[in-house]
């Protein structure tokens, strides 16, 4: 029997090198295309040239290979990917300036960003890192964070306990086991299963790479859960995998912490993205020099020297089909008029929500594949945002370059559940997962750009429908009861950041807050969402996995972005080097992987 199935796997290892291993046509890593560095660009103005290009149709390039939906980092990543092959690509941002979760905005004089808090896994010459200076052409530079990285806060103010979170598995591990005494078994236990399914993660690419009977008989055979420890725990809940580790509440919640990350509570996080996380943050935490802006003016140029384009103020109002329900082109809405753009590709990193239900037919949304897909997923939870800007530098406010994870109890289920649960009012009065960071004291730049002030930023989750009654009213105009609700919000967190960081009271000089239907409007996530389709459990299954795929049911449209494969930054890169190698027909992984191995060659010899 164990011959016959190790025959089988052979066989399969044979077919998936033949079908994953494209190597057809050009890559976007045939060469390093890393510049020397230019001068950082820090006139606001200047930067806007690039962030700010509004759409006309006298200035669409003629003669389009691809049309990107969206200027998220996997729009402006899969755009980039085929620039670099020489394909003429436009973006379209319905938005005023490109970037998506990765743009800034001001106010008052402070700069604040809205969606990149950390990044891990930035290592030099390695995968990921590789990857987006391929993409940046060298020039978007990255700072580490302090280490510890990161602090989570366990229980109220007169019961507080306090963890550092370091980078680096040993000192992660040892410092871990300092302050649970007795508890070595569980955390090394821990740190085994979580290795195992964050390799394991290449499976989940691999499925989405290779023609789909090939990936069905994979799944139904059972055989991917052998290879896979990302697949066996997939499905299995973080709290389940955890609690039958320890039963010390304190470390359940260590061992948790992260989960506000992609939004779902222990008891419905699976298992096996919780590890992803925690493995791509090992070694360590990295915040782009310059803020998050600087992703997208790195990316833009690199799209531009192939002929293309990014415009804002763009809004795709309609995927256009010719007779065969092939897709051929877009509608943008410029005012009242609709101007028709066309290409033989079009890419859509507008999410699997907003593209099958808002920007097809209705005749063709009703489509069997198309509905099978959107019964697979759901919305995921709705996010809220605290700005505040402060008069001080970060020495003189006791700033640091490291995340709080705050909660009031160690049960986080009860805590989660309690609050979402509950009246809107009076919860919204206490949240239960508060995550808290200063962007200004990751930045080195900061002071030079903004001299004598800071930022922090708070982040967490609510119901999209506690906030439903006020989304057709007019932005930054939504009624007294709508402002009096996000003050409500906003001085029940002012209290938190004042425990934190006590040196920032009366230092205030800007605060507001951005609820779901904020996060629709300027983001156009349908529920209020930040991280797409919900990351719930049902999201690893092996069916879900195989089903959402770059190629849609519509020929010539694609999907990219956190809806291909995971939630955050390198989840949407990742969407976008799956969506490239479905476009190109070549396996990019393989690609990255050459590459990077010439690399470390390279700088071997050198040394």
């Amino acid at each position: 029997m164990w011959v016959a199935v190790g025959l089988v796997i052979v066989l399969l290892v044979v077919l998936l090198l033949k079908n994953v291993v494209g190597l057809s046509g050009p890559s976007p890593f045939d060469f390093d295309s890393r510049e020397p560095l230019k001068p950082m660009v820090l006139d606001r103005k200047e930067k806007n040239k690039v962030l700010k290009q509004g759409f006309l149709a006298s200035r669409v390039p003629q003669d389009l290979d691809a049309i990107v939906i969206g200027s998220g980092v996997g729009g402006l990543g899969v755009a980039a990917l085929l620039a670099k092959v020489g394909k003429k690509v436009v973006v379209l941002e319905q938005h005023d300036r490109a970037g998506g979760c990765c743009h800034t905005f001001s106010e008052k004089g402070f700069e604040f960003d809205v969606g990149i808090h950390y990044i891990g896994d930035m290592l030099e010459n390695e995968m990921f890192r590789c990857i987006v200076d391929q993409m940046t052409n060298g020039q978007l530079q990255w700072e580490a964070m302090d280490n510890p990285y990161e602090e989570v806060v366990l229980g109220p103010l007169e019961n507080r306990r306090v963890y550092h979170i370091y980078s680096g598995e040993h000192r992660f591990t040892q410092e871990l086991k300092k302050c649970f005494p007795g508890e070595e078994k569980a955390i090394d236990e821990f740190m085994r299963l979580i290795k195992k399914c964050g390799q394991g993660v290449w499976f989940m690419a691999v499925l989405k790479l290779i023609p789909s009977l090939i990936a069905k008989f994979l799944v139904y055979s059972g055989l991917i859960n052998r290879l896979s420890y990302f697949f066996r725990y997939g499905t299995r809940s973080l709290a389940e995998v955890v609690n039958g580790l320890t039963g010390n509440k304190d470390l359940r919640a260590v061992f948790c912490y992260i989960f506000g990350t992609y939004g779902k509570p222990p008891k419905e996080a699976s298992f096996s993205m919780h590890s992803l996380l925690l493995c791509h943050f090992m070694p360590g935490a990295w915040y782009p020099k310059g803020g998050a802006s600087e992703i997208a003016f790195h990316m833009i140029p690199v799209i531009e020297k192939a002929g293309g384009a990014v415009f804002v103020r763009a809004p795709v109002n309609r995927i256009l089909l010719n007779d065969a329900k092939e897709a051929i082109g877009v509608s943008v809405m410029k005012g009242h008029e609709e101007v028709h753009v066309h290409a033989p590709i079009i890419i859509s990193d507008a999410g699997i929500f907003n593209t099958y239900q808002q920007l097809l037919p209705k005749e063709v949304q009703t489509m069997s594949a198309i509905q099978k897909q959107l019964s697979l997923v759901k919305h995921g939870e709705g996010a809220l945002s605290v700005f505040l800007g402060l008069d001080g530098t970060k020495e003189e406010l006791g700033l640091e370059a490291k995340n709080y994870w705050i909660y009031s109890e160690s049960d986080l289920d009860a805590l989660m559940e309690g609050y979402l649960k509950g009246n809107r009012d009076e919860a919204l009065k206490s949240l239960p997962l508060v995550f808290l960071a200063s962007p200004s004291a990751k930045d080195s730049t900061w002071e030079q750009r903004k001299p004598g002030k800071s930022t922090l930023t708070v982040v967490s989750f609510a119901p999209y429908s506690w906030f439903e009654e006020w989304k057709d009213d007019k932005v930054k105009n939504r009624g007294a009861d709508y402002k009096e609700l996000k003050d409500t919000l906003i001085n029940s967190l002012l209290e938190v950041v004042y425990q934190i960081f006590p040196k920032t009271k009366n230092k205030i000089e800007y605060m507001d807050a951005g609820t779901p239907i904020t996060n629709q409007h300027y983001l156009a996530s349908p529920k209020g969402e930040i991280y797409g389709a919900d990351h719930d459990t049902s999201r690893f299954s092996t069916d879900v996995c195989i089903s959402m795929r770059p190629q849609t049911p519509i020929k010539n449209l694609y999907l990219t972005g956190q809806d291909v494969f995971l939630c955050g930054f390198a989840g949407a890169l990742a969407g976008a080097m799956l969506c490239g190698s479905a476009v190109l027909n070549r396996n990019l992984y393989v690609d990255v992987f050459n590459l990077c191995r010439k690399l470390k060659q390279a700088k071997t010899k050198t040394q």
